[in-house]
């Protein structure tokens, strides 16, 4: 039988604990923060109880224990952030439905940011720390490549250019003379050598040869993974469904296909764009509503029609900021724009303009980060010049997108302007992550703060 290198069947249960210790000292943090003491009262113990338990239920239901060791430190982190997603939304739920106490809201604030900041942090470590010890040699996966041609080729580079991935290639098993073993002694060779995963590349095997290997792998407890030319399509996003028994591989996922995934995305939405409309719309609203009156006659807000996700229409809402003209015909705004009043300068400037959407976005119409919805007009004039297009509505558009955060904005005059936009726009569709996400809200608030030259 193979040794097989695996982690310890302690690790999920020391995952957890550390994570239960993240947890609390959040909890003691905001006792002595809230009340002055590091200790909770009676009624807020039962809340400590109620909040790890709740910490239990995510962290085995979200596999937070199952680390791919090919995933990268921003994917581990996303899986995080989701289980503390779904964490709050049943604590505030089991909060707003009970209610035995009233519990203060600065102590549930407290005790999940530093929770966030120290889970996040252990784990970044740990990644780091579990990479560095597989470069030296632990912790090590043995593999076989069964089948010799480009993709085993590629597949063995790979392996030499990331040892911090832990997988060491022990032989390539083929009937070409440049392999380690033939093809009728991979059974003793693989044996022989300890082999923990085997790697059929497809191409250059027969069914029969697959099934072969595939039976032998089982009745030695051998991992099997299998290699096509559809391992070329990397920039694909590839998922396997089952149509049946056939198995049938979809090459266009994104992970907003995924149910989950809708539902962290949403509930941050949601909650973003409550306390947005709570704390800073409601008074703001009278401020830019009089200044905008105040200047020229027509209403404060201005509302288009745009294509939202799958192309479907929706009227997109803004800060009115050119002088009001009743049916009058699309026009991109210019530098220099005389169109465009004075407080409307400032508002554009300063994208302030933009901020009446966070109504959309509670509505369900945008969300706060995704590509810019383009007036209609716009959409159609480029489509036709661009590939792959339609894709950025693949997803609902957002309030700031990828592009915007580096800096594409503004007029759109050149295709070279709107193909750089698209491009960015297509990455995030495929690449969603909640950490993305936060990372473009801070590198757009950075970019407001600086000031931007094509923002007009």
């Amino acid at each position: 039988m193979p040794s097989h290198h695996r982690y310890s069947p302690y690790f999920p249960i020391i995952f957890l604990l550390v994570d239960l210790a993240c947890l609390n000292i959040g909890v003691f943090v905001a006792n002595e923060y809230r009340f002055g003491n590091l200790i909770p009262s009676r009624d807020y113990q039962l809340l400590q109880l109620i909040l790890n338990v709740v910490w239990i239920g995510v962290f085995f239901s979200s596999n937070l224990q199952r680390i791919n060791r090919n995933s990268r430190l921003l994917d581990h982190l996303n899986k995080v952030l989701t289980g503390l997603v779904i964490n709050l939304s049943i604590v505030f739920a089991l909060w707003f439905a009970l209610q035995p106490v009233d519990y203060s809201r600065k102590y549930l604030f407290v005790t999940y940011l530093v929770f966030t900041v120290l889970i996040l942090g252990w784990r970044s470590i740990w990644h780091y720390l579990i990479r560095y010890y597989r470069i030296k040699g632990y912790n090590i996966r043995k593999v076989v490549i069964i089948g010799k041609g480009d993709l085993s080729d590629s597949l063995s580079q790979y392996f030499k250019e990331t040892p911090e991935l832990g997988y060491q290639l022990v032989g390539v098993v083929d009937d070409k003379e440049t392999a380690d073993a033939s093809l009728n002694k991979f059974e003793d060779y693989t044996i022989e050598k300890g082999a923990d995963i085997v790697f059929c590349c497809l191409p250059q095997l027969s069914d029969e040869q697959v099934k072969d290997v595939i039976d032998f792998a089982e009745n030695n407890l051998i991992k099997v993974n299998l290699i096509s030319q559809f391992s070329r399509l990397s920039n694909y996003n590839l998922s396997i469904e089952q149509f049946g028994s056939i198995p049938i591989i979809n090459v266009n996922t994104i992970p907003l296909d995924s149910l989950v995934n809708r539902f962290i995305k949403r509930s941050f939405d949601i909650v973003f764009s409550s306390i947005f409309i709570i704390l800073i719309f409601s008074w703001l609203v009278p401020i830019i509503g009089l200044l905008i009156k105040m200047e020229s006659k027509g209403p404060i807000f201005f509302k288009q029609k745009r294509h939202g996700k799958d192309n479907k229409d929706f009227l997109c809402w803004k800060f009115r900021t050119m002088t009001f003209q009743k049916n009058a015909e699309f026009k991109q705004a210019t530098k220099n724009d005389n169109r465009i009043t004075k407080i409307g300068a400032i508002l554009r400037k300063t994208s302030i303009d933009e901020l009446p959407q966070f109504i959309n976005v509670f509505l369900g119409d945008m969300s706060v980060v995704g590509p810019r919805p383009h007036p209609i007009k716009l959409n159609e004039e480029f489509q036709p010049k661009i590939d792959r297009f339609w894709q950025r509505h693949a997803v609902k558009p957002g309030i700031t997108g990828l592009a915007q955060a580096r800096g594409f904005r503004g007029e759109t005059s050149e295709l070279s302007d709107m193909s750089g936009r698209v491009k960015l726009d297509r990455f995030y569709v495929k690449n969603w992550s909640l950490i993305l996400d936060l990372k473009i809200i801070i590198l757009t608030a950075m970019a407001i703060i600086k000031g931007d030259q094509n923002a007009y």
